[in-house]
């Protein structure tokens, strides 16, 4: 059961991510009115950059893919984790009220991420570095 439960919540979460890249592609969902200035003004700010939306896009895209397929979802999750700390820091200091749903999707991700913890500390493990 916990399984369909976290296919389910990890489909949705990577489900968002794609639409957020593919928007940031094709500017389909219409821009809220009410938007911070700060908010506005970092999006343009970012959009100057000429790569870097592309990069973010490619990452949310690819990110979200891998996270809904299960095989994949550890690599996916790592994608996908730089992108959420830098969302979650946005909501936090200049748009709080797209901080619920922040959240949310970051506890998905972190779920995920302690699920599958043993493929991480394999990364990091001393003895996989060394040769016998």
């Amino acid at each position: 059961m916990k399984s369909i439960i976290q296919n389910i919540v990890s489909l949705l979460a990577g489900l968002m991510f794609i639409n957020a890249g593919l928007n940031k592609f094709f500017h389909y969902m219409p821009i809220p009115d009410d938007l911070p200035e700060q908010v506005v003004n970092m999006n343009a700010a970012m959009a100057e950059i000429g790569w870097l939306l592309p990069l973010v896009a490619i990452a949310e895209i690819a990110g979200g893919m891998l996270f809904i397929i299960p095989r994949f979802r550890t690599l996916g999750a790592i994608v996908l984790f730089p992108v959420m700390i830098g969302i979650i820091l946005i909501h936090l200091t200049v748009a709080p009220s797209g901080l619920p749903i922040a959240v949310a999707i970051f506890l998905v991700l972190l779920w995920a991420m302690y699920d599958q913890r043993e493929k991480y500390l394999y990364l990091v493990k001393m003895d996989s570095l060394q040769k016998n």
